[in-house]
């Protein structure tokens, strides 16, 4: 059996058809089961969510008769009462040390590259103290490192395709931070080539075939969507207070935290390139050739 957490996001909805074709049994930690679609019939269903993993009860049920563990699930934004150094970094420590009572043999747990105890943002060093965790377990771990991944309707794609609606393109920061895009099916095959293996590698950095800046991005994130436009630089102090305000007026509605914008200021990119993506037997695709399809 492998439990698989974050089955709904951008990662796990490209895995778990995977999976489920291989013949793998998969039980699923959801919040809300009717997300998985369809598939909630071929899977086993634990309900629960990252705040919910201090709950023993929880635990219990999740991993009982699991030998494999895919950690995805991960928030970029605090979910008020628990802030997000709890659900990525705590909440992580908390199911690698149930694994490790439950019998668990492998834990697979989803980073970031650049996850440093150094980084600028909360996320980033969240990431990194759940890296220290799976790394010194017993269990036979794996911390895979991806750049930032994307998806044709994944919600940063989404909100760019958005904002090219507006006269001119607005961009956070200076837009210089470089990164090495990945397709979510793309991850989701290294995942399935990982798994296929007799053994797992320590760790994989995942990267996508070129290095965009947050500016290239969102210039070509606009042009596929058929609205090319300038792209306008506003000032960190400025999204910082108006996210920050925009907030405390809209609560968990908002489209964009600070926390999310900051996200982009920090590069995600691998000298490996993608060495470890086609040594899985994945050749990843161009960003803006994926995109390009529907």
């Amino acid at each position: 059996m492998l439990l698989l957490t974050g089955a709904t996001g951008s990662i796990g909805s490209r895995l778990l058809p995977l999976l489920l074709e291989r013949g793998e049994d998969v039980r699923c930690l959801v919040r809300d089961p009717r997300r998985l679609g369809a598939q909630r019939v071929d899977v086993q269903i634990a309900l629960g969510d990252l705040g919910e993993l201090a709950d023993p009860h929880t635990m219990r049920q999740s991993l009982r008769g699991v030998d494999t563990v895919v950690h995805l699930a991960a928030t970029i934004r605090d979910q008020p009462p628990r802030r997000l150094e709890e659900l990525n970094g705590l909440a992580t420590v908390r199911l690698l040390q149930a694994a490790e009572r439950a019998g668990v043999r492998r834990f697979v747990f989803f980073s970031a590259l650049d996850a440093g105890a150094a980084q600028r943002t909360r996320f980033f060093r969240a990431k990194w103290v759940a890296e220290q965790a799976v790394e010194s377990s017993p269990l036979e771990t794996s911390v895979f490192a991806p750049s930032v991944v994307y998806d044709h309707s994944d919600p940063w794609i989404t909100l760019l395709r958005r904002f090219s609606f507006l006269p001119v393109l607005p961009v956070s920061g200076e837009g210089r931070a470089a990164f090495q895009p990945i397709w979510a099916r793309d991850v989701a095959e290294c995942v399935v080539g990982a798994l296929a293996g007799e053994a797992l590698r320590p760790r994989y950095e995942l990267a996508g075939p070129e290095t965009l800046t947050y500016d290239e991005m969102s210039d070509l994130v606009s042009r596929i969507a058929g609205r090319p436009r300038d792209l306008v630089h506003v000032p960190l102090p400025a999204v910082k207070a108006s996210l920050v305000g925009l907030r405390a007026i809209f609560g968990e509605a908002v489209f964009a935290t600070w926390e999310e914008a900051e996200l982009m200021e920090v590069a995600m990119t691998t000298a490996r390139g993608t060495a470890d993506a086609q040594a899985l037997g994945v050749e990843p695709r161009r960003m803006g050739d994926v995109l390009a399809t529907s």
